[in-house]
């Protein structure tokens, strides 16, 4: 569906079979439509009747307001006319009386001051298509008035391969779409199923501020995801979990939808109580999260009902929001993703040196100590290759501890010596700290 209106800009990629829409994908621009094209045609005018009478009417508000409703009316002709006259009489004056405007403006001329405009409409029909999976659709459906443009109508034959599905009124569609929905919505129509799509990213805020994604954007609704977690400190009795919307890696960066306690929760070493989070969202975008700390089967749950009623400016901002700080975004988690691997891997090595004692000789618990050292001076600064750098050199020291508990026969408490061999894995791998 390529809908192009006055103001705004959208794509949606629909699946349709058996009395079933589903949107598998959506994207546009919420601030491109027909009156950028208007504006282009007053800019124009403004330019030529300077050229011819040495007047700016840029500056004449009276003048300005003519000039658009004529800008309009020639765009509007210009989709049949190869050409259209403008004409306003006594648009202005000046010491020698009243000046009158006539214009002649061409398709052609119109194509070539708003070229840039219509390229603008090649991105997001494209990165709906990537979105949904497709490289080619079966139909083309236009939509909204500003798609009678033979410009348009030409970019979407480009894009598609195909000739735009006119069996509808670009004008009444919307209305017919509504009243359609409208009568599904109220339980009048039984025959037709519209599944929509979540807008933005649905996630919860983990160990280091980061967001972790359960349900991504443009998942279809309903639906329902459940992941694993467990805690990020020894002895942690409560967990918050901070439910989250948007494109950004970082918590801080998105939107807040709601917060929550699990409370209650057995005291036990980091990492061991797992905690199940589950995200639901029914066909009416309302969304439920429940946790549930699965050792006592205590839980707590939110409903949060503004999860899909985002507005599309509101959709773009963050989506454009993201794309802006894509890269210092990516910088940023592989710093805190390298600062918690460090944290878990240093947990770790100090359990394993506490369970060998005075077993292991002075010498080198020396080096280790010295290297947990280093490791935790960087984890506390922002060069991300020197904290990569020592974890990679601590681990070479916590797979030789995990050898020497296996050769010394120590029992463990938690699952024999196999525990510190992939303690950093077992534990923190499985489940994500919150």
């Amino acid at each position: 569906v390529f809908d192009l209106g006055g103001g705004t800009f959208d794509v949606s990629v629909l699946e349709v079979g058996d009395g079933v829409i589903e949107v598998l994908a959506t994207n546009g621009d919420t601030h491109l439509g027909g009156d950028d094209w208007d504006e282009r045609i007053v800019e124009w005018i403004i330019s030529e009747f300077k050229k011819d009478q040495g007047i700016d009417l840029g500056q004449d508000r009276q003048a300005i307001q003519r000039l658009r409703e004529a800008a309009e009316k020639s765009k509007i002709e210009l989709s049949t006319l190869k050409q259209t006259e403008i004409n306003l009489p006594f648009i202005t004056a000046d010491a020698t009386g009243p000046k009158h405007l006539n214009l002649t403006l061409s398709r052609a001329t119109f194509e070539q001051l708003t070229k840039d405009l219509v390229e603008r409409l090649r991105k997001p029909f494209q990165a709906a298509l990537k979105d949904a999976a497709l490289d080619q659709v079966d139909e083309v459906v236009l939509v909204g008035g500003s798609i009678r443009m033979p410009m348009v109508q030409e970019l979407v034959r480009e894009l598609t391969g195909k000739e735009p599905n006119k069996s509808v009124n670009p004008d009444e569609v919307v209305s017919i779409g509504a009243a359609i929905q409208g009568g599904v919505l109220a339980g009048d129509v039984k025959d037709v199923l519209l599944l929509d799509v979540t807008p933005l990213s649905l996630g919860l805020e983990t160990l280091g501020g980061v967001m972790t994604v359960l349900i991504p954007r443009n998942t279809t609704i309903p639906t329902s995801k459940t992941e694993v977690f467990s805690t990020a400190e020894d002895n942690q009795t409560a967990v918050d979990v901070h439910v989250l919307q948007g494109e950004r890696p970082m918590a801080t960066d998105n939107k807040t939808l709601g917060t929550f306690r699990l409370d209650g929760l057995p005291a036990a070493p980091r990492g061991v109580p797992q905690i199940e989070v589950s995200f639901d969202i029914d066909a009416n975008g309302i969304l439920n999260v429940v946790a549930k700390d699965k050792a006592t089967g205590k839980e707590q749950k939110v409903q949060i009902t503004a999860s899909t009623n985002l507005s599309d400016a509101e959709v773009d901002r963050m989506v454009q929001d993201a794309k802006q700080h894509e890269a210092d975004d990516q910088k940023q988690r592989e710093l805190i993703e390298a600062r918690n691997t460090a944290d878990q891997l240093i947990y770790a090595v100090e359990k394993s040196l506490r369970e060998l004692g005075d077993k292991l000789p002075d010498a080198e618990r020396g080096a280790i100590e010295q290297t947990l050292t280093d490791l935790k001076e960087a984890k506390d600064g922002h060069d991300a290759a020197e904290i990569k750098r020592l974890t990679e050199q601590l681990q070479q020291v916590s797979h030789a501890l995990s050898q020497q508990l296996y050769q010394q026969g120590q029992a463990q408490p938690a699952g024999g010596p196999a525990e510190d061999g992939h303690d950093d894995g077992v534990i923190e791998g499985d489940f994500q700290e919150m």
